[in-house]
C-alpha cells in the first residue's frame, strides 16, 4: 500500500527539465533582433541624410508607396505576371512530365533522347533569350517560352529518375499481381514516382518565377519586373522596395503551398530523390544511338538554311555557326569575352562563396547566432534573385563592382545552406571529444568541424560554382558594359547577328558544363578519403 501510494505521488520535475520544455522569451525575440537594428538604421540613415532619398528612401515612403500602389498598379501588374508563370507552369510541367515518364518507362526512349536534352539543358535559360527574342519577338509569346523551357528541364529530369527507378521492382510486383497496364500505372507507377515528380516540380517553380522576372526586366511593357524597371529608371527606389517585397512573399507563399501539396500528396515513407546516374556502356550499334537524334536535327538544320526554307537572318546554319565560332576564337573577340566573364564569374564565387561559407560556419556553430540571423537570411533567400537588379544597378551602377555584388549574390546561398546543414547536422559526440581532448577552436574546426561536414560543403561550393556562372550572364545582361559574352549576346541580337547568338550559347554552355565537371571533380578529390 505504502508502495502504490508513492508511485502515485508526481514527481517533481528537475530544474534543466523545466528550463528545456521551450525557449524563453529572450529567445523568441533573438529573430527580431538584426531586422529590428536594421530598420533603425534605415530611418536613421533617412531622417539625418546620410543618403539621398533617390538612392535610399525613407520608411514613411516606402510605406505610402505601398498604399498608394495597393490600390491600382500593384495589384494590376502583378496579376498579369502571376498569370504568366501559371500558363508557363501548366505547359511546362504537363511537357515535361509527359517527356519525363516517356523516358524513364522506356530504355530505348531515354538512350535516343536524354543525351540530346541535356546537352540543351546545360545552356541557361538566360542564354537562350536573345535567340528567343530573334525568334518570338518581345511579345507574351516569348514570356511563354521562357518559362516553358525554365520549368520543363527539372519537371523532366525528376519524372524521369522517378518513374525509371521504380519500374524493376514494379514491374516484379505487377506480374505477380497481373495487374493491366492501366492499373500498373494508376496503382503503382504514379505512386512511386510522385515523391521525384513533385521534387521537380518544387525547383520549376523557383526556376520559372525568377525566369519570369528576368525576361520582364529585359523586355515587358506590364508586369511586376517592368514595374520596377520604370521606377528604376525614374529613381523612385520607393517602389522598388515595395516590389522586393511583394516578391520575396510571392516567393514565401510559393515555396510553403508547394511543401505543403507535397506532404499531402506523398504521405507514404519514401527514399530521398536519386540522381541521374551515368549510362551504362553501350556495346555494338547500340553505342550509335544517342548520336542518332542530334545528327538527324543538324542535317535537318543545314538542310533548312541551304534550302531556303527558314530565312538565314532567323535561324543560322549549323556551319556558319561553326565558322563564326572558330573565327572568333582565333581572332579573339570571344576569348577576350569570355575572359571578362570567367574572371567576374570567379571574384564572385570568391566574395559571395567566402561570406556564405563563413557565415554558414558560424551559424552551424553557434546556436545564438542562428536565431538571430537565420531568420532573417532565410527571408533574403525567398527573393528572386533578378529582383534585386534595379536596386543594385541604382546603388552601383553599372560597371564592374556591380556585376561582382550581382554574381556574389547569386554565389551566397547555395554555399552557405550546404555549409550551415553540414555542419549543424554534425554528430553531438564530436563536441563531447573536443572537450575531452581539450581543443582549441581552431582544431576543432580543422580536425572535426571541417573533415566532418566537407562532403556537404565542397556540394555546395559545386552549386555556387554553377550559380556564379549563371549569375555572370545575368549580370552582363542587365549592366551590359565592358564586354564579356553575354553582352556580346546581346549585342549580336540587336544587330541581327544570329550565327554569333548561337556561337554564343555554345561556348555557354559548354563552359557552364566544364564548370559542373570541375566542381565534380573537387568535391570529389577533396573527400575521397570517405570512400577509402
Amino acid at each position: 500500500m505504502a508502495r502504490e501510494s508513492l508511485l502515485s505521488v508526481p514527481l517533481a520535475t528537475p530544474p534543466t527539465a523545466r528550463r528545456r520544455t521551450g525557449p524563453g522569451l529572450g529567445q523568441r525575440l533573438q529573430p527580431l533582433l538584426l531586422p529590428a537594428a536594421l530598420f533603425v538604421l534605415w530611418w536613421l540613415a533617412a531622417r539625418n541624410h546620410w543618403m539621398s532619398e533617390q538612392i535610399l528612401p525613407a520608411p514613411a515612403l516606402v510605406w505610402q508607396s505601398a498604399l498608394d500602389l495597393a490600390g491600382n498598379d500593384l495589384p494590376a501588374n502583378l496579376w498579369i505576371s502571376l498569370q504568366r508563370l501559371c500558363w508557363g507552369l501548366l505547359a511546362g510541367i504537363l511537357g515535361g512530365a509527359l517527356l519525363g515518364a516517356w523516358m524513364g518507362a522506356s530504355r530505348r526512349a531515354e538512350r535516343l533522347v536524354l543525351p540530346t536534352f541535356t546537352a540543351l539543358a546545360q545552356i541557361p535559360t538566360l542564354a537562350w533569350i536573345p535567340l528567343f527574342m530573334v525568334f518570338f519577338g518581345i511579345g507574351e509569346l516569348l514570356k511563354l517560352v521562357v518559362l516553358i523551357k525554365a520549368i520543363v528541364v527539372p519537371v523532366t529530369l525528376h519524372t524521369l529518375v522517378g518513374v525509371r527507378d521504380a519500374q524493376p521492382r514494379l514491374r516484379e510486383a505487377a506480374a505477380v499481381l497481373r495487374l493491366p497496364p492501366r492499373l500498373l500505372v494508376r496503382r503503382l507507377v504514379l505512386p512511386a514516382a510522385l515523391p521525384s515528380f513533385m521534387a521537380g516540380v518544387r525547383l520549376a517553380l523557383g526556376a520559372g518565377w525568377s525566369s519570369l522576372l528576368a525576361v520582364e526586366l529585359l523586355a515587358s511593357s506590364e508586369g511586376i519586373g517592368y514595374l520596377m524597371v520604370w521606377a528604376r529608371q525614374l529613381f523612385m527606389l520607393d517602389i522598388v522596395f515595395v516590389c522586393v517585397v511583394v516578391i520575396g512573399v510571392i516567393g514565401v507563399v510559393m515555396d510553403k503551398g508547394i511543401a505543403l501539396a507535397d506532404r499531402k500528396l506523398v504521405h507514404w515513407p519514401h527514399a530521398a530523390t536519386a540522381a541521374l546516374p551515368r549510362t551504362t556502356h553501350s556495346q555494338g550499334l547500340d553505342r550509335l544511338v544517342p548520336w542518332l537524334l542530334p545528327a538527324a536535327l543538324l542535317v535537318l538544320w543545314q538542310l533548312a538554311s541551304q534550302l531556303a526554307w527558314v530565312d538565314a537572318n532567323i535561324l543560322a546554319a549549323p556551319l556558319a555557326v561553326l565558322h563564326t565560332t572558330w573565327a572568333g576564337l582565333a581572332d579573339g573577340s570571344l576569348l577576350t569575352a569570355m575572359g571578362l566573364s570567367l574572371g567576374r564569374t570567379l571574384a564572385g564565387l570568391l566574395l559571395g562563396g567566402g561570406l556564405g561559407f563563413a557565415l554558414g560556419l558560424l551559424l552551424g556553430l553557434s546556436k545564438p547566432a542562428e536565431r538571430v540571423l537565420g531568420p532573417s537570411l532565410g527571408a533574403l533567400r525567398q527573393i528572386a534573385i533578378f529582383a534585386w537588379v534595379p536596386l543594385i544597378t541604382a546603388w552601383f551602377g553599372l560597371g564592374e563592382p556591380a556585376k561582382w555584388v550581382f554574381v556574389a549574390l547569386a554565389a551566397f546561398f547555395p554555399l552557405f545552406i550546404a555549409s550551415h546543414r553540414s555542419v549543424a547536422s554534425l554528430s553531438p559526440q564530436l563536441a563531447e571529444a573536443a572537450q575531452v581532448l581539450r581543443l582549441s577552436l581552431w582544431q576543432r574546426l580543422r580536425r572535426l568541424v571541417l573533415p566532418g561536414a566537407a562532403p556537404g560543403i565542397f556540394a555546395g561550393l559545386r552549386l555556387s560554382l554553377i550559380y556564379a556562372w549563371l549569375g555572370t550572364i545575368g549580370a552582363e545582361y542587365f549592366m551590359p558594359s565592358n564586354g564579356g559574352i553575354a553582352s556580346l549576346m546581346l549585342g549580336a541580337q540587336q544587330l541581327m547577328r544570329m550565327d554569333l547568338i548561337m556561337s554564343g550559347m555554345l561556348l555557354v554552355g559548354i563552359t557552364g558544363a566544364l564548370l559542373n565537371a570541375l566542381g565534380q571533380r573537387i568535391e570529389a578529390r577533396a573527400t575521397r578519403w570517405r570512400h577509402a
